[in-house]
């Protein structure tokens, strides 16, 4: 993972809610070929943060299960059904929301992107989102083919997750999966972990010493 391995910096234990402690960061991943950079992005945030992941059915085909952190745990929709059995049970996307200080879905789909700005909620990831408390930071990282990227629609999802107070870590220009050329390519895990880490610190820098 040369190139995409988190910097050791020396800090202050993050305090959360007056608590020192690590980071809670939830990372999920939706169905593009960039999720194959799935465990290599889990890596990154795992020496700094406590790490909880989802994956969508989707993803799932690109995911490398066993390359992912050993201390991270992977849920998927056969998890949100198989945990409930009762009322009064715990519901996964429920927890999982209350467990989070930040999300991030990396790579974000267009069928997934198009899925929030819509209100759907039909799997996990979804009932996550639907059921996400925005005052906690909320990231994304798009990953399609360049004209799925450029199609209006993306231009008027995009506007409505921003109007959420979801932030975009835009993708970049490259030679894609599928041998076109253009932007749509998921940011490197390496960028979309100091985006995270940096917009934390300094959150904590300007508030004091806690985040919400």
């Amino acid at each position: 993972m040369a190139g995409s391995e988190p910097v050791n910096v020396e800090r202050d234990p993050i305090q959360v809610n007056g608590t020192p402690r690590k980071p809670r960061i939830l990372l999920a991943a939706s169905g593009s070929v960039a999720a194959i950079k799935f465990s290599n992005l889990c890596h990154c945030f795992s020496e700094w943060a406590e790490v909880k992941a989802v994956a969508t059915q989707a993803s799932l085909h690109f995911i490398d299960r066993v390359s992912l952190p050993k201390d991270v745990v992977l849920y998927t929709d056969e998890d949100e059904w198989s945990s409930w059995k009762k009322i009064g049970d715990s519901v996964l996307h429920i927890e999982l929301r209350r467990w989070a200080d930040i999300m991030v879905i990396a790579p974000l789909s267009a069928n997934t992107l198009g899925k929030i700005a819509g209100g759907l909620c039909d799997n996990l990831l979804t009932c996550i989102v639907r059921a996400w408390d925005y005052s906690k930071p909320f990231f994304v990282a798009p990953s399609m083919n360049t004209l799925m990227w450029n199609n209006p629609f993306t231009e008027r999802h995009l506007m409505s997750i921003d109007e959420l107070g979801i932030s975009l870590i835009p993708p970049v220009t490259k030679r894609l999966a599928c041998g076109d050329y253009g932007n749509g390519a998921m940011a490197e895990p390496s960028l979309i972990y100091s985006t995270v880490r940096l917009f934390l610190e300094s959150r904590v820098q300007q508030g004091g010493s806690n985040i919400q």
